[in-house]
């Protein structure tokens, strides 16, 4: 979602006075909720079994009935494939993959292969590219996602709550990921919490995880606690954020660090440091996408023959490339976007 976001701001300088609406399943649509270049936003429910087919017979019908010119297919699924081609628009742009022959009137090329990377904004941008749009770059067309005044405010509220000062740097540690094999062990993460508080006693380490990984970021903060001795209040463990509060906290804050997952691309579309911990993927392909002058840095453990991988057996059986990222590595690169260098 987030790496569709400068296609949205492409489309609109390429089509001033056009009507943009975007199609979005509910868990994703704060993304696009206030992007400035849209008109709509249509909310898509994901029911089950029968109730599916009935639900998307009566969402085709409505599209149709909308009358689009052009339809852009950003997903690629057997779906988003059939709701485009019942759109009936006279224009219609998707991947060329099978069983989609019907479903698009351009198809552009999309490979399986993850040699040689490549930017999943490059890839979302393809899609455009048959409409005369030239290609991107970061600091013209970067992710967006603009805050949420309500959630900001939720935000500052729940920081307040929890005894962190309205001048405190703040660090969020995001500690969860999509899968095992992009998550870093628990026990580094505590070190890094423990390290960063203990270097600045004003500092704040917010820990924060997806839902599904609740004890994982309370196992993190007690670590990090008893590690951080005299510093332990630095540490702060608040519950979770949905994805406006997430955007809104994030920009509050000094520094972001996480793995390659949603909440590092909601970190992106801020103007707040990252460091970005790629285990099986690679930085070329999903590094913030904005303007480089703000600062990112990847931290990887280095070239494996085993890396990248798609994700389903770690053929080592060890997972080294995220156990060959230290702690110490973590906490350089977060030292160096703190303490900035003219």
């Amino acid at each position: 979602m987030v790496f569709t976001t400068p296609a949205i701001g492409a489309l609109r300088r390429r089509y001033p006075s056009a009507g943009i609406t975007y199609l979005v399943e509910a868990p994703a649509e704060p993304v696009v909720r206030h992007h400035p270049d849209l008109d709509r936003v249509i909310v898509v429910e994901r029911p089950r079994g029968l109730a599916r087919l009935r639900y998307d017979l009566r969402l085709a019908r409505r599209l149709r009935g909308e009358r689009f010119d052009l339809v852009i297919d950003f997903h690629g699924g057997p779906r988003s494939g059939f709701l485009t081609w019942a759109s009936g628009a006279p224009q219609r742009i998707g991947y060329a993959l099978p069983g989609r022959q019907l479903s698009y009137t351009t198809r552009v090329p999309w490979s399986r292969s993850l040699v040689p990377p490549r930017h999943s904004v490059l890839n979302q941008w393809d899609l455009i590219a048959p409409l005369g749009i030239a290609p991107p770059d970061g600091a013209a067309n970067p992710v967006v996602m603009p805050i949420d005044d309500r959630a900001a405010a939720r935000v500052a509220a729940r920081l307040a709550a929890a005894g962190v000062p309205d001048a405190a740097p703040v660090v969020v540690l995001h500690v969860s990921a999509g899968n095992p094999f992009r998550r870093w062990p628990t026990t580094s993460f505590a070190e890094v919490a423990a390290q960063l508080a203990a270097d600045d006693r004003a500092r704040r380490i917010i820990i924060t995880s997806g839902p599904s990984e609740v004890d994982a970021a309370e196992a993190v903060a007690a670590q990090a606690r008893a590690l951080a001795g005299p510093a332990a209040d630095g540490i702060v463990r608040i519950g979770e954020f949905d994805l406006s509060e997430l955007r809104a906290l994030v920009g509050r804050a000094a520094l972001y660090i996480g793995g390659d997952s949603g909440p590092l691309h909601i970190a992106a579309t801020t103007s707040t440091p990252v460091v970005a911990l790629f285990g099986p993927t690679l930085p070329e392909r999903s590094m913030p996408w904005r303007d480089p002058a703000v600062g990112s840095m990847a931290v990887e453990a280095g070239p494996l023959p085993c890396r990248p991988c798609h994700q389903r057996h770690c053929v080592p059986g060890d997972f080294r490339c995220l156990t060959g990222i230290s702690p110490t590595m973590v906490v350089s690169a977060a030292q160096t976007l703190l303490h900035p260098r003219p």
